[in-house]
């Protein structure tokens, strides 16, 4: 089946491609195919276009040459474009920064191969490459390095993960069974994403919260045409089947917005914090109010504010309650 190709990519090819073959005459067709990533078919429909193109007038002596007679390519009349493209100021700084992050990535095992690329694009930039210092960017989670190559492996070679992690949204550690995805960063934090067994669904798992992980000796096998899942407004994604929840904090307490997901958060001038969250566990959330002592209130549902009463009215009974701290 043929795959749609906008014009605008297919120029971008044919101005990268017209270069590269002036500078490797006779190349044969299908080494040239497989260096620049297409079918040989591809390659003879890009040269048959090259012979309409050329400097204006249209004249023949105007247009691009190409021959690929006896499986070997040739161009000519080029000279105008010969020489490679070169990238722009903006182009270089994004590309230096971007390789800056990259060799930020925990685990990588090809750190040595990209700091030689980054030092060689800084070197072509020259003078262009010093706005890059300026740009900072926030990759600073402190990640085990051998916990995040055992994560690489698991990916490289599609096996599955045993992890023990510990959930801030539930205050838990749980040991499950993942079959991990890619890795990706979002908002300055790593995460793995991944089939998990446990919860039979697609998961993300913060690299710094995972306590220890295994590579097992079983084959990744996640279910087939999984949904990618969007990363660019956040990772959070609240389960509407949980119970919603609001919660009045103190000043004391406004760290629980800034460390638990939440649906709405709203600072008030005195410090003090209203959020809206999803709580799966109700367990959970009590045992945060009674350990914060006051400086968190349920303010609904009328069933949650009940059972933190009821929790708390136990404690000071010395008989407490399930779900209070023990």
């Amino acid at each position: 089946m043929a795959t749609y190709e906008s014009a605008t990519s297919r120029v971008s090819r044919m101005l990268t491609m017209v270069p590269w073959l002036v500078h490797r005459q006779g190349i044969d067709l299908a080494t040239a195919a497989a260096e620049l990533g297409v079918s040989e078919s591809q390659v003879v429909e890009d040269l048959q276009v090259l012979f309409l193109c050329g400097l204006p007038g249209h004249y023949p002596d105007d247009l691009i040459e190409a021959s690929w007679e006896g499986g070997r390519v040739f161009v000519g009349n080029a000279d105008t474009i010969a020489r490679p493209l070169r990238l722009g100021r903006d182009e270089a700084l994004a590309l230096i920064v971007a390789l800056r992050a990259l060799a930020a990535t925990p685990g990588l095992a090809e750190r040595e191969a990209i700091d030689r690329a980054l030092a060689k694009l800084e070197g072509a930039a020259g003078d262009s490459a010093e706005g890059a210092g300026q740009v900072r960017v926030d990759l600073d989670q402190p990640v085990d390095d051998e916990l995040a190559a055992r994560v690489r492996t698991g990916l490289s070679e599609q096996r599955r993960l045993h992890l023990r992690y510990t959930s801030a949204s539930r205050d838990e550690t749980t040991e499950r069974d993942v079959d991990p995805l890619r890795v990706l960063s979002v908002d300055g934090r790593w995460y793995l994403e991944g089939w998990c067994h446990r919860a039979a669904d697609l998961r993300l798992f913060r690299l710094d919260r995972i306590e220890s992980v295994e590579v097992l000796d079983q084959a990744a096998t996640p279910p087939d045409e999984l949904p990618e899942r969007p990363v660019g407004s956040g990772v959070y994604r609240p389960d509407p089947h949980d119970q919603s929840v609001v919660l009045d904090l103190a000043p004391g307490s406004a760290w629980v917005a800034e460390q638990i997901p939440a649906e709405e958060v709203s600072p008030r001038d005195d410090g003090s914090v209203r959020m809206t969250l999803r709580v799966a566990d109700p367990h959970w959330l009590v045992r945060l109010v009674l350990r914060e002592g006051g400086g968190v209130r349920v303010v609904e549902p009328a069933a949650m504010v009940d059972e933190v009463r009821e929790a708390a009215a136990a404690g000071l009974a010395g008989n407490p309650a399930e779900g209070a701290d023990r």
